[in-house]
């Protein structure tokens, strides 16, 4: 076959890839709700007032942060709400600063949340243990520190932080959030307002960015590529469509439909927890959107271009459900998919550098596009070839890892790659 055939099918596939994305998000993207616009500065309409909400926080040697997010937490405008900080088993100061918030933390006049669910009983001896593993004291509103000393097999620490404060958890909604998430006071009103409003069962606020060097703004930038394609976050909720989100710094589900999906005992093993409770959601046939909110909450996810590599070794291969032929062909899929409109446009000749040359102008639109709402300059694009290699390099290496330990270590507890299959959702 002719090397010019050759150009003209590979860019013409990459044209229609990237072209066809960049259409769909232009129609698709505006449709996404904005709760920081001001029609949504206002205060849940229910007929029994403001609901009440559990917001859980777990945490294992967050001692850098958990101070800030739980006093921010603690300034909410919202008078309806519990915090329910879990220590997991951390061997830094973590605990001790929970305590201490929650020690000078004044009781709101509100009282409990206005509809309290019982807490279930626990069903089977890994219940009863998991619970008995449980030392902390019973703070008064609006903040309780739980302190776990002991793992039950079967369970990662994060998933089963979660489910320990679900079980104490009295409010009508559950927020999971992440230790290290910074709120604005309006952040939980407006969700809840949005989520009443909509009637929605599960309500995903995206996260803006805290950016500090250019490698970790290449780094984003490609991480929200690569999302924009592969999730359609303007799809999810059209409840025919198989499009699901999960964003662990804010995953806000009604107690009534996190107990009809399992609790978090369904996902006990998910190295992924916060996208799988979205598809466990979703696939269940719940009501499921996903909002912007600017700078309602925002998080710095990881110093530099080599942190992020590291952050995502540990989940990566999770991605692919720990399968290798999976992972192998999704190296060369990105590579064909994100190298290959760069690598064309410079081989190909004459006209056969036209359909490179849509490709690439639909992957600068997407960065343009994604510009307007973070702080990563459009001109990012032109190193999204490193970040493409980075990537690579990290899924590669997420899997080599994981096999060479034959499972994960994730905030220093190593949990069996067998073990972790058999939990996949």
């Amino acid at each position: 076959m002719h090397w010019q055939t050759v150009h003209w099918i590979a860019g013409g596939i990459l044209a229609l890839a990237w072209f066809s994305r960049i259409v769909e998000a232009a129609f698709g993207m505006p449709r996404i709700t904005d709760i920081a616009r001001p029609e949504w500065d206002r205060t849940p309409a229910t007929p029994n007032g403001e609901p009440g909400v559990s917001i859980i926080v777990p945490a294992r040697n967050e001692e850098e942060h958990i101070r800030e997010t739980l006093t921010q937490l603690l300034a909410l405008e919202y008078s309806n709400y519990e915090i329910i900080a879990v220590n997991d088993r951390s061997t830094d100061r973590t605990g001790q600063i929970m305590d201490e918030v929650a020690a000078s933390a004044s009781p709101r006049g509100a009282g409990t949340p206005a509809r309290v669910p019982a807490v279930p009983a626990p069903q089977t001896g890994a219940d009863k243990q998991a619970l008995s593993a449980v030392e902390g004291s019973v703070c008064a509103a609006p903040l309780k520190a739980i302190h776990i000393t002991e793992l039950p097999a079967g369970w990662l620490g994060k998933t089963h932080a979660m489910w320990t404060a679900g079980q104490q958890a009295r409010g009508d909604w559950l927020l999971f959030t992440d230790a290290d998430v910074r709120f604005k006071p309006d952040s939980l009103r407006r969700a809840i307002a949005y989520a009443e409003a909509e009637r929605a069962d599960h309500v995903v606020l995206f996260p803006r960015m805290i950016m500090k060097r250019p490698g970790e703004r290449m780094m984003i930038a490609f991480f929200q590529a690569l999302f924009v394609f592969g999730h359609r976050p303007w799809k999810v909720a059209d409840p025919k469509a198989r499009d699901h989100m999960g964003v662990g710094a804010f995953n806000l589900v009604r107690r009534s439909v996190y107990d009809a999906v399992g609790t978090y005992r369904a996902l006990r093993m998910e190295v992924l927890d916060d996208m799988k409770l979205g598809k466990v959601v979703k696939n269940a046939g719940f009501a499921q959107r996903n909002v912007f909110g600017e700078d309602l909450i925002s998080l710095h996810w990881a110093k530099g271009a080599f942190g992020i590599v590291n952050n995502l070794t540990k989940n990566f291969f999770a991605v692919l459900s720990f399968q290798w032929p999976r992972t192998v062909v999704c190296i060369v899929g990105l590579g064909f998919l994100n190298l290959g409109p760069f690598l064309g446009v410079w081989m190909a000749h004459g006209w056969a550098r036209v359909p490179y040359a849509v490709a690439l102008a639909s992957l600068f639109l997407i960065y343009y596009g994604m510009s307007a709402r973070s702080a990563v300059p459009a001109y990012y694009f032109f190193l999204h070839p490193v970040s493409s290699n980075l990537f690579m390099y990290t899924l590669l290496r997420s899997m080599i890892h994981t096999f060479s330990n034959d499972g994960i270590v994730w905030r220093g507890t190593k949990y069996a790659l067998e073990e972790l299959r058999k939990g996949l959702v």
